[in-house]
């Protein structure tokens, strides 16, 4: 069947057969315009926090298309360094540059009649965002050497845990280019807006491992699965919760497991890593404590808007806690990028973006 063929799609995909486990309607709602977008040969820009399942939407749009019996190819913006960008997207002629022996694909050569996904396209570098723009708008593109330029056959799905319209406002990211990826749009919500998936989707994990490790039958507690089906603001996404179901499951002396889901300590408090995470809402404010100091009114800016106090405490926060980090990694941005859980690509940019390194760190690679 030719790549641009549109099949007749099943009424309902086998949505567990893709890893997408969900009853949540917000989660439903999503699947439904995954398949929506699965009917058409257009670009798709996944959206939602880190460890929603972007990737495995990414994948499901792929398997569900026309393109299924052609390659998937992901790629992770964060990771492609601006010396090999051209080289490493487009591919090169032999003779292009001193080790180029023969002729080399890209990965866009490589995804040529099936799907290209650009994960992370957010952390995409300016030059790397005017290198690919041309390709998102007619997927024509010229190798390094070649003399004319080549048409991809591909379909572009990119994805982000940012908002991109703010990236733009900032600078940071080309609107043109937000133009021609966010052609069709699908978000994947986080796992606290989807009440009584945690649970369905711990015991799918358990299954899973069951099959991976070849152990005999396990399942989860009763006390973690009532845990798992009270509602309860979740501090990760479904990563983390897979994460949190395996290690129990390592750890377990036998057939039933228990999931360390206990609240944090009295007087413990957990310090945002991300960014992204002081955009959730916490829920309602408690009542301040009798006799606690109210902030003064020269603590807070109040003549500016909201919005806008608002970013100015968040770039606030990511100063004060990526010199922190720097400063206890003693300049090592390998380092530092992993104590803050972060790529260190995406790391790097936000020391450049608050200047730091210019502040006085001696940065080192590793």
């Amino acid at each position: 069947m030719p790549a641009h063929a549109l099949p007749d799609a099943p009424a309902e995909p086998d949505w567990p057969a893709l890893h997408l486990h969900g009853q949540a309607s917000a989660f439903r709602q999503s699947l439904a315009l995954l398949q929506q977008c699965a009917r058409v040969d257009a670009t798709v820009l996944l959206c939602g926090e880190t460890g929603t399942g972007k990737e495995l939407a990414a994948r499901a749009l792929h398997y569900l298309s026309a393109r299924s019996r052609g390659p998937f190819v992901p790629i992770n913006c964060g990771a492609l360094p601006d010396s090999i960008l051209e080289a490493e997207l487009f591919g090169h002629a032999r003779g292009a540059f001193t080790d180029a022996k023969s002729d080399s694909l890209g990965v866009i050569g490589q995804a040529q009649g099936g799907t290209l996904f650009l994960d992370e396209i957010d952390a995409l570098s300016h030059r790397a965002q005017a290198a690919i723009l041309r390709f998102a708008q007619d997927h024509s593109y010229r190798p390094l050497g070649a003399s004319r330029l080549q048409h991809a056959d591909v379909r572009l799905v990119a994805a982000t845990n940012a908002k991109l319209e703010d990236l733009v406002a900032q600078g940071l990211f080309r609107q043109d280019l937000l133009f021609r990826i966010n052609v069709l749009s699908v978000r994947l919500p986080p796992l606290r807006e989807r009440h009584g998936d945690a649970a369905l989707l711990a015991q799918a994990f358990v299954q899973r491992l069951v099959q991976q490790y070849r152990t005999g039958p396990r399942h989860l507690g009763a006390d973690s699965l009532a845990q798992l089906q009270a509602p309860r603001v979740w501090p990760g996404n479904v990563r983390e919760l897979e994460h949190l179901v395996h290690r129990a499951f390592l750890l377990a002396e036998g057939p039933v497991l228990h999931l360390d889901l206990g609240d944090a300590p009295a007087g413990e408090t957990r310090v945002p890593m991300l960014a992204h995470e002081l955009d959730s809402d916490p829920g309602p404010c408690p009542p301040p404590e009798v006799g606690a100091r109210m902030p003064a009114e020269t603590d807070t800016q109040v003549d500016v808007s909201f919005a806008d106090a608002k970013a100015q405490a968040i770039t606030d926060f990511e100063r004060r806690y990526l010199s922190a980090v720097l400063q206890r990694a003693g300049g090592n941005l390998s380092l530092a990028a992993r104590i803050a859980g972060k790529e260190r690509s995406r790391f790097c940019k936000l020391v450049r973006k608050h200047g730091l390194q210019r502040a006085g760190f001696e940065a080192s690679a590793d």
